[in-house]
């Protein structure tokens, strides 16, 4: 009898380890960690979307934390791969509303009092990746106050340089005309624009072939925050294609809400910087 040409039945697979996969990825605990508090078919899409996106935020987390030490070495080209792989990660997170709005609104309306006052606007994992980014504000760590860790890790974030400050201590290192009130200040104010960093970026984009590495960074954050807000937009359509213009479990205004923070930016010299080019 000849053999398939895809049989795997003489492959050496080792079915005996000391170490499983399973075991490796600590499967047991993870799969054991989707508890629905209701009897409703659709509750474990729910937890399940959001216990993914956390998981990707903590990688986005790791990535973009690394990219902004290499930043501030002056090594870009790790940076460069760091935040190729933020911006793919972000990809993920995108995708996910897709899933998510296969609920219907009477599907979600069949669990939500279980949520309580849960939300997602309580998640530390992105109140300090928006932190990281440079979306400053002290009042958000207020929400995690109950919880010494949490609460512990944001205010440092808060206190810490955002992607963006690096990057323009970066560029006064390289020479350019950067306001010291810029790179010299208290990290936990939120960031504000001026004329000088425009007119920096300016250089790098009319000059790209004279300063092709700060060129590439400047495009890899632009993918990041481009991503950002096509996160936040298919976050806020979903939830108006769910719960409309009700609030939100966690006391927001819902929709209202998310509209607002379409107006934030975490770079905004790389925005206004397009128009003066």
């Amino acid at each position: 009898m000849t053999t398939p040409r895809n049989a795997v039945d003489g492959e050496a697979i080792h079915w005996d380890q000391d170490l499983s996969y399973g075991q490796y990825l600590d499967l047991e605990p993870l799969l054991a960690c989707q508890n629905p508090a209701s009897k409703e078919h659709d509750e474990l899409l729910f937890i399940v979307i959001h216990q993914v996106s956390e998981l990707w935020i903590k990688l986005c987390l790791h990535e973009a934390h690394g990219a902004a030490a290499n930043i501030d070495a002056d090594d870009l080209s790790p940076a460069f791969k760091m935040l190729s792989r933020v911006a793919r990660i972000q990809e993920q997170l995108i995708k996910a509303w897709e899933v998510l709005v296969t609920m219907t609104p009477a599907d979600y309306a069949s669990f939500r009092d279980s949520l309580g006052q849960s939300s997602g606007f309580q998640s530390y994992q992105y109140r300090e990746i928006e932190f990281l980014l440079g979306n400053k504000n002290a009042k958000m760590i207020e929400a995690h106050r109950e919880r010494p860790k949490d609460y512990q890790k944001l205010q440092e974030a808060l206190a810490a340089p955002s992607l963006y400050d690096v990057t323009l201590k970066l560029l006064a290192r390289r020479g350019f005309a950067i306001p010291a009130e810029k790179i010299e200040r208290d990290w936990r104010d939120p960031y504000t624009a001026c004329p000088e960093v425009e007119a920096a970026w300016a250089e790098v984009y009319r000059h790209s072939e004279r300063h092709w590495d700060l060129y590439e960074l400047a495009e890899k954050l632009v993918d990041v925050e481009f991503n950002f807000q096509r996160w936040r937009f298919n976050h806020m359509k979903t939830v108006e294609r769910i719960i409309g213009y009700r609030r939100g479990t966690g006391g927001t205004a819902g929709v209202n809400y998310l509209v607002k923070a379409l107006d934030l930016q975490f770079f905004p010299e790389l925005w206004s910087v397009r128009t003066s080019i």
